[in-house]
C-alpha cells in the first residue's frame, strides 16, 4: 500500500494572528495511506538565514535550500529540518535532520546538463536505506517536447487561458528505483509524491514533497519559497 502526500496551502479562517503574534505557518503537505483519508503530515515554511528573506533568495539561485517541517501550523514542535550541504554548478545536495539533529536521509538534485545526463536527476537516500535514482520525465516525452518546441509559444498561450498550467511545462513525472523496483514517485497530476516502499519515513517525503516544488516552472508563477515577504 503506497502512501501519497502532497503540499497545499492552509486554510485560512479569519485571517493571521493578531497582537504582534507571528503568523501561522503557510503551507502544510498532507498524507493519504491507502483509502484512508489525508491527514496534515507536516506544516512547511522557509528557514531565513541571517539577512533574511533577501538573503534566502540570493542564495537560492544556486540550488540553496532551507525549511521546516512543523508539527503544527503554531510551531510548537519541530518534526523535521532540510538544510543545504552544498550547492553551485547545478548540483545541490541536501540533508533532512530530525528534531534532535539526527539524519533521516539525503537528498542530491543534479540539473540537467550538469551533472550526469541529460535529464535533471533527483538521488534520495533514507539514512541507512539504499540510495533510489529517479530522473525528470520519461526520455520518449522529452523527445516530443523538443519537437514541439517551435509551437511552444501557442502552447503556452492556449495553457494559460485554459487555466492547466501543466500543458506548458515539460516531462516532469520521477520515478525512484533501487534494485530495480519502484521506490518512489513523483506525478506531475496534483504534484504527489507516492512512497512506494514500505517503512519509508513520512518525513523525507514531505521534505521531498516541498523541495521539489521549490523548482517549478517559473513561466507559471513563482515557487512557494520564492515569496518576497
Amino acid at each position: 500500500m503506497s502512501s501519497v502526500l502532497r503540499m497545499v496551502p492552509v486554510p485560512r479562517g479569519e485571517g493571521p494572528a493578531g497582537g504582534g503574534a507571528a503568523a501561522p505557518v503557510g503551507h502544510q503537505v498532507l498524507c493519504a495511506d491507502g483509502p484512508a483519508p489525508e491527514r496534515v503530515a507536516a506544516y512547511v515554511e522557509r528557514e531565513l538565514p541571517p539577512g533574511g528573506i533577501p538573503a534566502y533568495r540570493a542564495a537560492r539561485g544556486s540550488g540553496a535550500r532551507s525549511f521546516v517541517l512543523w508539527a503544527d501550523e503554531h510551531r510548537r514542535g519541530r518534526l523535521a529540518t532540510l538544510v543545504t550541504v552544498s550547492a553551485g554548478s547545478g548540483v545541490a545536495a541536501y540533508q533532512v535532520l530530525g528534531a534532535r539533529g539526527e539524519l533521516i536521509g539525503t537528498v542530491v538534485r543534479e540539473k540537467a546538463l550538469r551533472g550526469r545526463g541529460l535529464r535533471t536527476r533527483w538521488t534520495v537516500t533514507p539514512a541507512g536505506g539504499q540510495e533510489t535514482v529517479g530522473f525528470k520525465g520519461r526520455i520518449l516525452w522529452w523527445y516530443v517536447w523538443w519537437l514541439l518546441s517551435p509551437l511552444q509559444t501557442l502552447i503556452i498561450v492556449v495553457s494559460l487561458l485554459s487555466g492547466d498550467g501543466d500543458a506548458a511545462r515539460g516531462p516532469r513525472r520521477i520515478v525512484w528505483r533501487a534494485g530495480g523496483r519502484a521506490a518512489l514517485e513523483f506525478r506531475s497530476k496534483g504534484d504527489t509524491v507516492h512512497l512506494h516502499a514500505p517503512g519509508y519515513d513520512r518525513r523525507l517525503g514531505a521534505a521531498l514533497v516541498a523541495v521539489l516544488r521549490t523548482f517549478d516552472s517559473p513561466l507559471l508563477g513563482k515557487e512557494w519559497d520564492d515569496a518576497k515577504n
